[in-house]
């Protein structure tokens, strides 16, 4: 039946065994996506969505009942005290960077206990090499690290450090960006957590959730994060929202960030939905069902590429904190290639060849491939990487898992066709 992808009797025959192989694997990921989904529909129904709520608004937007449903059954799925959920979000870093603008302010000091967060939230900081004059840092904040040991989070040098009481917020990044660590699973982030409430009870503690949501069946704020952030034009967006990203947290951290976002004293009054009530909503909905796509996509991904030779993380018997999964790929020809072929297994562009280019916010040269319906939705198939040894492919999404399995093949004969 591969025939017509191009694919070999070989990587037929290697795909069958390998599908055969991770069938329980399968079965955990099938039982969280139903009690997501149960958490998602419960919502939707304890507060009380109307069609009415799908209905629109432009110009100011405001008090739009639509736009403040839908922030109320984000703060009821994530159990959190408010959300600041809109189509403005162009991207996570942007949901990120107006979040830690409206929290810190000049003389204030934040410090990731995750190492080094992802290359664009660096230039946002201040802490990478790529500098900018409207970064926190230029407005006076101050920035600090604690690196992550073996994966875990170094909890004598966190507690240690946050008795001082002078840190008013701590960040945690809760998937690997362009690193070689281990992505963080809730459990390890509440431990974090508790660590920090035993010697400090004021800091803030924010999460960036970019990738994880619906992964595992709690999210941050059930684990005592103040505040978290991620992207819907990943996870949550199903592939169906076309834009926009959610802060949800502590009601008065959220108005902080709305007025950030908005204006001083209009904070979340204003706002219009622009026609993105129903993607935003049904996105949701299907959310869980897609990331359970996304997670078989990248377990399949990982078995049969380990099986080629290849070094995968995580395993595919490993609990999933993300949908991500990297692919050691050893040279810049095995990655340029097995992005080329993610971009030919896509059903949009899939006549386009990427190569690598420059990037705003990004140090290195990078690849990316997404033939997707959003411009940068990750939560459809797409691959990228930083051209930089060792080489690792930074795979995600799959909207279905059949689709995102066609794609992996795609990609394994691309670079097979290269011997």
């Amino acid at each position: 039946m591969l025939k017509e992808l191009g694919i070999d009797e070989d990587l037929e025959k290697l795909t069958n065994e390998v599908e055969e192989e991770i069938k329980e694997q399968f079965k955990t990921l099938e039982k969280i996506s139903e009690k997501n989904s149960l958490k998602v529909l419960n919502a939707f129904q304890e507060c009380n969505l109307q069609e009415m709520h799908l209905n629109s608004s432009t110009g100011y937007g405001i008090d739009e009942a639509g736009r403040n449903k839908i922030e109320e059954i984000y703060a009821k799925v994530f159990k959190a005290e408010d959300s600041l959920v809109r189509a403005q979000f162009i991207s996570g870093t942007h949901a990120l960077a107006i979040t830690l603008s409206a929290l810190l302010r000049p003389n204030d000091t934040m410090i990731s206990i995750t190492g080094a967060p992802y290359d664009t939230l660096q230039t946002v900081i201040g802490c990478g090499t790529e500098t900018s004059p409207s970064s926190l840092k230029a407005y006076g904040v101050k920035y600090e690290q604690i690196e992550l040991i073996d994966n875990n989070f170094d909890i004598k040098t966190i507690q240690e450090r946050l008795k001082k009481q002078d840190v008013k917020l701590v960040e945690i990044q809760r998937s690997r960006g362009y690193s070689t660590r281990k992505s963080l699973t809730i459990e390890k982030i509440e431990k974090a957590i508790k660590a920090i409430r035993e010697v400090n009870k004021e800091v803030i503690i924010m999460v960036d959730n970019c990738y994880g949501e619906f992964v595992q069946d709690r999210e941050p704020i059930e684990v005592g994060a103040d505040i978290a952030v991620g992207s819907l034009m990943k996870n949550l967006g199903a592939g169906i929202a076309t834009s926009g990203a959610y802060v949800v947290g502590k009601k008065d951290l959220i108005e902080l960030c709305a007025e950030r976002l908005t204006a001083p004293g209009i904070g979340k009054e204003i706002g219009p939905s622009l026609g993105q009530n129903t993607q935003l909503l049904k996105g949701l909905f299907f959310a869980p069902q897609v990331v359970e796509s996304s997670l078989k996509t990248a377990i399949f991904a990982s078995r049969i590429l380990e099986k080629l030779g290849y070094d995968v993380d995580p395993k595919s018997d490993e609990i999933r904190a993300d949908i991500v999964q990297t692919i050691k790929l050893g040279t810049e020809e095995n990655l340029v290639k097995f992005c080329q072929g993610i971009q030919k297994g896509s059903p949009i562009d899939s006549n386009v060849i990427p190569y690598p280019s420059e990037m705003g916010g990004y140090e290195d040269k990078v690849i990316m491939a997404a033939g997707t319906f959003t411009e940068g939705s990750t939560i459809e198939l797409s691959c990228d990487g930083p051209i930089r040894a060792p080489f690792i492919a930074y795979m995600q999404g799959g909207l279905t898992y059949n689709y995102g399995k066609f794609g992996i093949l795609k990609a394994i004969q691309e670079m097979k066709g290269k011997e």
